[in-house]
Formats: structure tokens, C-alpha cells, sequence
């Protein structure tokens, strides 16, 4: 099945500034790449939901490069991440869970240079103009306080009541400023995906 693409769209916040201090050790970038796609599936009860997990994989590389071009970043600098989807009027939460859970994640992991933890989500129904808050995480170990984080996501013209938005989010940091104590990134272990 043929998934048809309207539009790519991009989302770049460089950060440098917050709180009334300035970040000095670099600019923090937070990077969103989106697809709205014609929802196959909208407007009926279709079992196998396949076509869309399928789907996923293969649009995985192009999301995460069009994010690193245009947050001008390179893969080793990715220190974040997670993903979202908003399903028109037409469609159901069912149809983006196929599409960001069976198989996105290996996808997304390889785009960004690994990734050991869990890759944050969210999903909603929606209508033109809506928002999503996309949640992120330091992408080697879920419980590193300093990236707890998020991205709105908002496209003026999207979803439609037949359309997905898929989005895939990364960063090069965590907040600015971070002062919350719990595990920092150089006391990471890497073994399990969450310390």
C-alpha cells in the first residue's frame, strides 16, 4: 500500500538564553521533523494495520535527516529524543500507535547513532492547528533527570480529518540550567536503557 506524503515541516529552537542566564557552554538545540500523510485507513475499521508499521520504517531515516540538516547538528551530538503523532478526525489513536510503536524505534535508534532507552511518545486526536507536546529523554538512560524535556509541535494546516502527523524530535542537550539533582549523563552505566 502506498502511503501518500503531503508535506514535510520542520520546527528548530535555539536556545540561549533562560531563566535571565545565558547558556555559555553552547547553543541548546531542539529539533522537530514532521510528515503529514493521507491516513489510509480513515474513516473505517481496518484490522490489520500493518501497511502503517511498515510504513514507519522506511520514513524513519528521512525524518531524522531533514531534523539534523536543519538543526544544522551532527549525529554525535543527538543527546535526546522522542517521537509523537496526530491523527485527524477521520482516523483513530490506534492508526498512530501503529505507527510509532511495532517498529519505529530500531529506525530511529540507527538514525541517531544508538540509543539505549526508551524513546518517549505521544499521541492525540486532532485538527488543524492543534498541539502536541512531544516528550524527551536522554536517549542511553531514561532517569537522567538534566533531559527530562518536551517540544510543542504545532503545524497551522494539519492534520486534516484524513491525515497523520508523524514527528520525530532530538536534541543536543537537556534544559538549560538544570539544578534538580539525579543521575548525570558522565555517571551513566549504559547497560539497561534506564541508569
Amino acid at each position: 500500500m502506498e502511503i501518500r506524503v503531503r508535506k514535510f515541516y520542520t520546527c528548530v529552537e535555539e536556545i540561549k538564553s533562560d531563566g535571565g542566564k545565558d547558556i555559555t557552554d553552547k547553543i541548546h538545540k531542539k529539533v522537530t521533523a514532521a510528515v503529514i500523510i493521507e491516513n489510509p485507513f480513515a474513516g473505517k475499521y481496518v484490522e490489520d494495520l500493518s501497511p502503517l508499521t511498515e510504513w514507519s520504517v522506511g520514513i524513519a531515516p528521512t525524518l531524522i535527516q531533514k531534523a539534523l540538516e536543519a538543526g544544522r547538528m551532527d549525529i554525535s551530538e543527538v543527546e535526546s529524543y522522542g517521537k509523537g503523532a496526530i491523527v485527524g478526525g477521520n482516523g483513530e489513536l490506534e492508526h498512530a500507535a501503529a505507527i510509532l510503536h511495532p517498529k519505529l524505534g530500531k529506525p530511529f535508534r540507527d538514525g541517531v547513532g544508538g540509543g539505549k532507552a526508551i524513546i518517549p511518545s505521544s499521541k492525540k486526536m486532532g485538527f488543524p492547528g492543534c498541539t502536541l507536546d512531544i516528550p524527551l529523554h536522554y536517549k542511553d538512560a531514561a532517569f537522567v533527570r538534566t533531559h527530562f524535556d518536551a517540544m510543542e509541535l504545532r503545524i497551522p494546516d494539519a492534520p486534516r480529518d484524513n491525515e497523520i502527523i508523524v514527528a520525530l524530535t532530538v536534541t543536543n542537550c537537556g534544559r538549560p540550567h538544570p539544578r534538580v539533582g539525579g543521575l548525570k549523563i558522565e555517571e551513566v552505566k549504559g547497560e539497561d536503557g534506564l541508569r
